[in-house]
């Protein structure tokens, strides 16, 4: 069971889950938060947060249950609005983004999407498109030709003409990171995508977010639980820890047992990968 740490704790945490810098030109920032917070029903679910994300990287929101990974995802989608302080996306803070304009630069996956009852994968896909056709407009080809691209990049066009509710967790799964594909966004917002997938299916949906980084430029938010998978496919990682921001940097910097420990409130251990050499995460 995980132990949260106390006020005084994380206030004296050691010098070492200070901010790790990364090699290198400085990247640019997609967001920006300044001193936000949310609050809910009288409880304070993240603490005041000043935080920058950078552009086309893969990173992932780490923690133990309730540390404020999704309430943060939300915050970055403008599902939430901060209680205090501001979130600003390209120097804009989200509140003034026109919706289809936001749309267009970000797209979002719940924790819990909606089966998409009724419709077939090509239909679901299609939804993508609003942002840029209206609710009442007919898709261009410049809309078909988006959709087309998106099937193939997800590997989904197989099943185009089937029903999506009657694919399994990892093909549907794949579909909705079709529909974002296909909304064009050059910001993805993941809430545990992988959650309820085997781990063959967990690593083909982190590799084909990896690729979709490193071929189009996107930004890839995403909530994971794995510490392990996490290391692995991102280019960063960001701990917060009873809502508050515990540490961030590369994997190479947070996968210490030191760090581990502090983030998930355990005794962990730090094994070599006997295949590639990498560092893993292991619970005493």
């Amino acid at each position: 069971m995980l132990n949260d740490m106390t006020q005084q704790q994380l206030e004296q945490r050691p010098a070492s889950l200070a901010h790790h810098d990364t090699a290198g030109p400085a990247p640019r920032a997609l967001y920006q938060l300044d001193g936000a917070s949310f609050e809910a029903d009288g409880r304070v679910l993240l603490q005041p947060l000043t935080l920058s994300l950078n552009a086309e990287r893969m990173i992932a929101l780490i923690g133990h249950n309730g540390s404020g990974k999704s309430t943060l995802l939300k915050l970055l989608a403008r599902q939430q609005a901060p209680t205090r302080g501001t979130v600003r996306l390209n120097g804009t803070g989200v509140a003034a983004w026109p919706a289809r304009d936001f749309a267009r630069q970000v797209a979002y996956l719940p924790q819990n999407p909606p089966t998409g009852t009724g419709m077939t994968v090509r239909e679901l896909v299609a939804l993508g498109r609003y942002p840029w056709h209206g609710a009442l407009g007919r898709l261009r080809a410049a809309d078909h030709a988006k959709i087309d691209e998106a099937l193939h990049l997800t590997d989904t066009a197989r099943f185009a003409s089937q029903l999506a509710d009657h694919l399994s967790g990892g093909e549907r799964q794949r579909v909705w990171l079709a529909m974002l594909v296909a909304q064009g966004a050059s910001c993805l917002l993941l809430d545990e995508p992988t959650s309820a997938l085997d781990i063959a299916h967990q690593i083909d949906v982190l590799r084909l977010l990896r690729e979709l980084t490193d071929s189009h430029a996107l930004t890839v938010v995403i909530v994971l639980h794995d510490i392990n998978l996490a290391a692995r496919f991102c280019d960063e990682l960001i701990a917060l820890h009873s809502g508050r921001l515990l540490t961030s940097g590369t994997p190479e910097a947070l996968m210490r047992a030191d760090v581990l420990e502090s983030i998930y409130g355990i005794p962990m251990d730090i094994v070599v990968h006997p295949h590639n050499g990498s560092r893993l995460g292991v619970a005493r």
